[in-house]
């Protein structure tokens, strides 16, 4: 029983303190996790969650960056990217073109959108209605229609609205120049990268460097215009600017090519050199190849052999070799020697060209020894120095290693062990002549510039640098300091010789009344590849130096196993430098140091008019070449004595 002073309802008041303090329990329980969660959000895990916070309302956009574009010294455009569009299908969308008008409105089969769907790309893509069909019905569930659309046709596929039908977006490397410049451009493959040509040495200086801009996005993914940084979207507008000049690249191919089908020949390549910084006007090689549709040419017209392949260059080399018996002091300028026609060396034959014509020449001096092209005098000037000797400065004018020109996959000259070449008198002898070693015709045309630049071993580049959209220099490559080889002295005087070499020499057929043109011809068998010796096939070049007051060009053609009894380097390659020249002279503007020449070949009224500047008409006579060779270890020469025709 209860007692009578205690509330007759105290159970029930106890009942609700429990249950009140059990309540204030709960929420204390649940403000100190709402605590500890506020703490682990604003505190611990903030970081991360601002990130994600702003990686879900900030947009990266991916634009259409394009690789630089590529021109020439004067601005014409050699590569350029632009935007192509690939056409797809996709034949189960097709039905959603029946958009009904009307309850009558009969649904169309899928036949019938097919045929529809074609009638209206035909005229834009330019195939019959017919075969598109059939491309547009295929049993699958994509289809590429076409390829590499231009914008313009984009367009005009876009305003049809056609559902089933998607357009996605392609950079393509685009050359319109097509073939002219293809064995310095190089091409691009599918994925865009550089496969060729300055595409491959120089893809990082044509890769773009722009950052993709960052955009803010609102909750339903609109973009904020008003939250676009300033200056975020910009780009980069640089474009590459090579040294070459499209208008003599365009001659150089075209009589590179004239000359080949005269002679049948196999292959050629020009090569143009400015002297003052060794940068490359020209540089031609044939066959050749469009790099728009690189897929479809033979893959060894990829590689330049200009640069990659190397040849024995034959009397060419000869004024390099006067100048360094000049620089050494193993003769003088006014120094005679004997010319016999045709002498012994350590038992092997040597001879001139002409010897069975003209036999032994007799007396001549330095400036004649090149005019003729005397194997025998050239002989006699490489004796005066000791092979050691003769060895180290051809190490030093950089035979045995390359150019240092900014093409893919140059390939290093080559020349015989020192020990093989002391020890072998024919060695020496036959390198006086240009023989024996080789080289590419890029570094054949660095050597000739030493002679043309007053010394100076050069580097020659394709690359000028980087210019802006006012063409004004925005980056400049950096070449290496040019060496001093021999004296400008020195080099003056051969440049004179070489000047006689064309006024009266064997170089005749690259003269140009009006003007001076230090030149050098040379007629070279070839290497036998079958094993020692030589075989019957020839290459056939000649250099051109011009002015030859104050030289500013080195103009080199060489042409590979040319057919045909009169084919020399005085009637193959000569001929080549001169209209090259010629085209230099009206591209440039150079006026006559002659004038009166010029002047004397102006016709009279009364008489018939040839050309201001008419062919040299002088054609030597047909001599087969025969060969001189040395191998490793042991020297093997032709037993016929060892010649090298013009």
């Amino acid at each position: 029983m209860t007692p009578s002073f205690l509330p007759k309802d105290l159970p029930t008041i106890n009942l609700f303190k429990r249950r009140t303090v059990l309540i204030w329990i709960i929420l204390a329980v649940a403000m100190l996790g709402l605590v500890v969660r506020l703490v682990y959000l604003q505190v611990i895990t903030a970081p991360d969650l601002l990130d994600r916070a702003r990686r879900q309302q900030m947009f990266t956009l991916r634009p259409f960056i394009p690789r630089r574009m590529v021109t020439d010294r004067k601005g014409t455009v050699l590569a350029i990217d632009r935007p192509v569009y690939t056409l797809f299908a996709y034949p189960h969308l097709y039905e959603k073109n029946n958009r009904e008008t009307g309850k009558d409105t009969k649904k169309k089969s899928f036949e019938e959108l097919t045929t529809e769907i074609a009638e209206k790309l035909a005229p834009i893509l330019k195939k019959s209605p017919e075969k598109l069909a059939n491309i547009l019905s295929r049993d699958t569930t994509s289809i590429q229609v076409e390829y590499w659309l231009s914008e313009e046709t984009a367009d005009r596929i876009y305003a049809l609205q056609i559902d089933g039908l998607e357009l996605i977006q392609q950079r393509h490397r685009l050359y319109p120049q097509q073939e002219l410049a293809a064995e310095l451009i190089g091409y691009v493959n599918v994925d865009h990268r550089g496969q060729a040509g300055i595409e491959l040495s120089q893809e990082k200086l044509l890769e773009r460097t722009d950052q993709a801009p960052a955009v803010v996005k609102d909750g339903n993914g609109n973009f904020i215009p008003n939250r676009i940084p300033v200056g975020m979207i910009s780009s980069d507008r640089t474009s590459l600017q090579m040294t070459i000049d499209s208008r003599i690249q365009r001659t150089a191919r075209q009589v590179l090519k004239q000359q080949m089908v005269k002679f049948n020949a196999k292959r050629g390549t020009v090569i143009v050199m400015d002297v003052r910084d060794g940068g490359l006007l020209t540089l031609v090689t044939e066959p050749t190849y469009d790099p728009n549709r690189y897929y479809e040419a033979n893959v060894k017209l990829f590689k330049n052999w200009a640069v990659s392949d190397l040849y024995e260059p034959g009397s060419t080399f000869k004024p390099i070799n006067v100048a360094i018996a000049l620089e050494a002091g193993a003769i003088q300028p006014d120094t005679v020697f004997n010319d016999e026609g045709a002498l012994t060396i350590g038992g092997w034959p040597v001879a001139n060209f002409d010897y069975d014509q003209v036999g032994a020449v007799g007396p001549l001096s330095i400036s004649q020894i090149l005019e003729r092209s005397s194997n025998v005098g050239m002989v006699h000037i490489i004796q005066r120095m000791k092979p050691s000797v003769y060895y180290g400065w051809l190490e030093r004018i950089g035979l045995g290693d390359i150019s240092g020109v900014d093409l893919p996959s140059e390939t290093p000259s080559t020349l015989k062990p020192q020990e093989q070449f002391n020890e072998y008198v024919i060695e020496p002898a036959t390198a006086a002549f240009g023989q024996g070693f080789s080289l590419t015709p890029i570094q054949m045309v660095q050597l000739q510039g030493i002679l043309a630049s007053g010394g100076k071993l050069l580097t020659p580049h394709v690359v000028k640098g980087l210019i802006n959209e006012e063409g004004e220099e925005y980056y400049q490559t950096k070449l290496p300091t040019p060496r001093q080889i021999v004296s400008p002295a020195t080099a003056q005087r051969v440049i004179e010789m070489m000047t006689n070499v064309v006024e009266k020499g064997t170089g005749l057929t690259a003269r140009i009344p009006g003007y001076r043109i230090a030149g050098k011809t040379g007629t070279a068998q070839k290497a036998s590849t079958t094993g020692g010796g030589y075989s019957n096939a020839k290459i056939t070049s000649f250099v051109g130096i011009f002015p030859s007051k104050s030289p500013r060009y080195v103009v080199l053609a060489v042409v590979d196993e040319p057919v045909g009894s009169d084919a020399f380097g005085s009637t193959v390659a000569a001929p080549i430098v001169k209209t090259v020249i010629e085209d230099i002279i009206v591209t440039e503007g150079i006026p006559p140091s002659h004038p009166e020449e010029v002047i004397s070949k102006i016709p009279t009224l009364s008489e018939p008019q040839p050309s201001i500047m008419p062919s040299a008409t002088v054609s030597p006579a047909p001599q087969n070449p025969t060969p001189a060779t040395t191998s490793s270890p042991q020297p093997s020469v032709s037993p016929k004595p060892s010649r090298d025709r013009q």
